[in-house]
């Protein structure tokens, strides 16, 4: 398929216009989106997926969190609204799709719609067919992706307003760390200690599931930035030393990566 880049670039940026510029949380939304569709159209292309319907998914993916934002405050899912499924509703029951595409076929509209609806969930439900479930993964890929740039470029600290000395002092739990050797992510409800969090960020990259996201995840080098993070407690500095040194390893055992 093609699809207008420009327009939808045009439209999008015409949307944000009616947010609060000064608000950090819309810039922060804006910069991500555009990685995110960059990431999109990367991982079509080393997958061999359609690379102009993969970047319409990046695009519109946080659609929901500007308004979101606006009328709760916060981009706190659990504090107002999930913002993925309020961002589907928005362009697909509402019909805010069209002002960015109107040439789309029946099953490309379910696409986009599926992948922007299910990309923060913790676990895709099963019975998605199958070509839509790679435009499914693909999303989150490049969704997790961002996610591990940007917290690799923030403190913790500011990340989850906690004093920077307990995540020094902190310990991890012993949950988390079965997480890690497990190569799994990190449920929220399991972290009891300010590391739990840091332990977490890295763990989101153990379900980066396309080979070309993550090359594209090697190559970035963020999970090595988190976890360069030098905690003050004995048993939790060892805990991160082993991470740095086995992290690879686990994905690699994983998915059989080479």
């Amino acid at each position: 398929m093609i699809i207008d880049r420009q327009r939808v670039i045009t439209a999008f940026r015409e949307y944000v216009s009616a947010y609060d510029a000064d608000d950090i949380k819309i810039k922060l939304k804006t910069d991500h989106t555009f990685r995110v569709a960059a990431f999109c159209h990367r991982i079509a292309k080393g997958e061999g997926l359609d690379t102009e319907l993969s970047w319409l998914c990046g695009m519109l993916h946080d659609i929901g969190r500007f308004e979101q934002v606006r009328r709760f405050g916060t981009f706190n899912d659990a504090l107002s609204v999930d913002h993925a499924v309020f961002g589907a509703d928005l362009l697909f029951k509402e019909g805010l799709i069209g002002r960015f595409a109107t040439d789309l076929s029946d099953e490309e509209r379910c696409t986009v719609e599926t992948a922007i609806r299910l990309h923060s969930r913790y676990r895709l439900p099963d019975g998605i067919p199958e070509g839509r479930l790679k435009y499914c993964k693909l999303l989150r890929d490049a969704d997790k992706i961002d996610i591990l740039y940007v917290n690799s470029m923030i403190p913790p600290e500011d990340i989850y307003d906690i004093p920077e000395e307990r995540f020094r002092t902190s310990k991890v739990s012993e949950e988390v760390r079965q997480c890690f050797l497990n190569g799994e992510t990190v449920l929220r409800s399991i972290r009891k200690h300010p590391a739990d969090y840091i332990v977490g960020q890295v763990c989101l990259a153990f379900e980066i599931e396309f080979p070309e996201s993550r090359r594209i995840a090697k190559q970035q080098g963020n999970i090595e930035k988190i976890l360069s993070f030098e905690p003050e407690d004995p048993d939790t500095a060892e805990w991160f030393g082993y991470m740095r040194a086995n992290f690879w390893n686990i994905i690699d055992s994983k998915y059989n990566d080479q």
